[in-house]
């Protein structure tokens, strides 16, 4: 988990909404989702489910806690999209061989085929918000944030 120490005084530095992180990515991230959220909901879907979905595309018969780790959500999150992906008929909980209180988590069929419809998609809106960068530009970017998410 990040930590953060906040120094109150002495600031050697002024709050600049325009350099500052955290806000010019939030602009980022807001658009990416809503740009994506809207082709989802062409599919019955939203963003809240996305995040579930990849790491289940990834890898099935994992644990709802493993789910919200790799995802970087509440458990308590996941247990809200779980139940919605299942009443859309796109996972299943199965009783977890080695704990009797826990589920393995499973896609369905029309879980799977979901994958090749919208991947593209998450693709695409990808390339567009990066579009604008050199090549060179976008995988250190990407480098960088990788290196950010990890302390999350």
């Amino acid at each position: 988990m990040l930590k953060v120490k906040v120094v109150i005084g002495d600031m050697s530095e002024e709050f600049d909404r325009e350099s500052s992180f955290g806000w010019l990515i939030n602009v980022l991230a807001n658009n990416a989702a809503k740009v994506l959220d809207t082709e989802l909901k062409k599919h019955g879907l939203t963003i809240a489910l996305w995040p579930t979905l990849m790491c289940l595309w990834e890898k099935e018969g994992v644990t709802q806690r493993e789910i919200a780790q790799k995802a970087k959500v509440e458990n308590s999150t996941t247990t809200r999209t779980l139940d919605k992906l299942e009443n859309l008929g796109l996972v299943v909980r199965q009783t977890d061989p080695n704990s009797r209180r826990s589920f393995c988590i499973f896609l369905t069929d029309k879980g799977r085929a979901l994958k090749e419809q919208l991947q593209p998609i998450a693709v695409g809106v990808n390339q567009e918000m990066l579009s604008v960068l050199e090549r060179q530009e976008r995988d250190e970017m990407i480098r960088i944030l990788q290196k950010l998410v990890e302390q999350v």
